[in-house]
C-alpha cells in the first residue's frame, strides 16, 4: 500500500486561552496543502509489530519515537494487527507548522484500518489520531477545517480559494513549538475567525492573523523578512503557518521566486 500523506496551513491563528491541562486552546482554519507530500509505504510482514524505515530528508527522532510507529501503537490497542513494514519517504520539510509528522500518523492510521479491514469510523480514527498530536485528527478527513479545542475539535468550512496559487518559504530557522507557546499572551477574539475569511481574500491581510507571529519574529527577524518579501512580489495574502518556522503567500497570478528565498526551502502549487 503506498500513500501520499499531505501537510497544512494555518489560515489565521488565535490562542485564546490557557488549558488546566497545560495545553492552549486556539482557533484557526487548517488547509490541506494536497501538492506537498511525504509517501508512505505499508506492507504486511508476516512478523509481529511494526518496522520501521525512513529515507529523504532525515528524520530527526528514533524509530520508536516516530509518529508513524505511535500511530501502529494506538492502532493496536483498539484493534488486532497483524505486523507491518512502513517505509516513509520524508519530503515535509520538519520543524514547519506544516503539519507533515501528524499527516504521516493520520495516513499510518487509514492505512491500517484499510489493510486490516478494520471498519473504523472517520469518528474513531480522530479520536485515535487526537491521542497522538493536536492537529493529527485534521488529517482523518483532510479536508479545510476550522479547529478549536487543542486543535482537535473539527467543523469543516468552505474558502473560496481554488485556482490561487500558493507559495511555501521555509527559511533554515527552528522555532520550537513549546518556546512559541510560552511567549504568547492569550486573548479572547472579538469575532470568529470565519466570519473575517468570509470577506475576499485581498482583505485578509488587516483582518486575519497568527498571534505567534509578533514574538516570534523577534527572536527570528528573518522570518519576517520572508513575509514582507511575500507581500513585496504581490501575495494576497501571507503569514506564519502554525508556529513556524515555514511562511507562504497566496497569489491571484504565477510570481517568479525571488533571488532572497534563494537559499529556502521553496514549494509552489495551484489551490485546487
Amino acid at each position: 500500500m503506498l500513500l501520499f500523506s499531505d501537510c497544512k496551513i494555518n489560515i489565521g491563528l488565535r490562542i485564546v486561552s490557557r488549558r488546566e491541562d497545560g495545553y492552549h486552546n486556539i482557533e484557526t482554519v487548517m488547509y490541506p496543502v494536497r501538492g506537498l507530500c511525504d509517501a508512505l509505504e505499508i506492507l504486511p510482514s508476516g512478523r509481529p509489530g511494526v518496522e520501521f524505515f525512513s529515507s529523504g530528508l532525515p528524520v530527526d527522532s528514533p524509530a520508536e519515537k516516530n509518529l508513524c510507529v505511535r500511530a501502529y501503537r494506538a492502532v493496536s490497542e483498539v484493534c488486532p494487527l497483524g505486523g507491518v513494514r512502513i517505509h516513509l519517504h520524508k519530503a515535509v520539510p520538519m520543524g514547519a507548522g506544516l503539519g507533515g509528522g501528524s499527516a504521516d500518523a493520520a495516513f499510518v492510521i487509514r492505512g491500517l484500518c484499510e489493510l486490516f479491514s478494520l471498519g473504523l469510523s472517520v469518528g474513531e480514527m480522530e479520536r485515535l489520531a487526537a491521542g497522538i498530536g493536536s492537529d493529527t485528527a485534521f488529517f482523518v478527513a483532510d479536508r479545510p477545517a476550522l479547529a478549536t479545542g487543542r486543535g482537535e475539535v473539527l467543523s469543516p468550512v468552505s474558502l473560496p480559494l481554488a485556482g490561487y496559487r500558493l507559495m511555501i518559504v521555509k527559511p533554515q530557522e527552528f522555532v520550537g513549538t513549546a518556546e512559541a507557546y510560552s511567549r504568547v499572551v492569550p486573548r479572547m477574539p472579538d469575532r470568529p475567525l470565519v466570519d473575517a475569511l468570509a470577506a475576499p481574500v485581498g482583505t485578509w491581510r488587516e483582518r486575519v492573523a497568527n498571534d505567534f507571529e509578533p514574538s516570534v519574529f523577534l527572536r527570528h527577524p528573518v522570518l519576517a523578512s520572508v513575509k514582507e518579501t511575500l507581500y513585496r512580489i504581490g501575495a494576497l495574502y501571507a503569514s506564519m503557518s502554525g508556529s513556524g518556522a515555514a511562511l507562504y503567500g497566496i497569489f491571484d497570478r504565477e510570481v517568479a521566486v525571488p533571488d532572497e528565498f534563494a537559499d529556502m526551502f521553496v514549494h509552489q502549487e495551484v489551490i485546487g
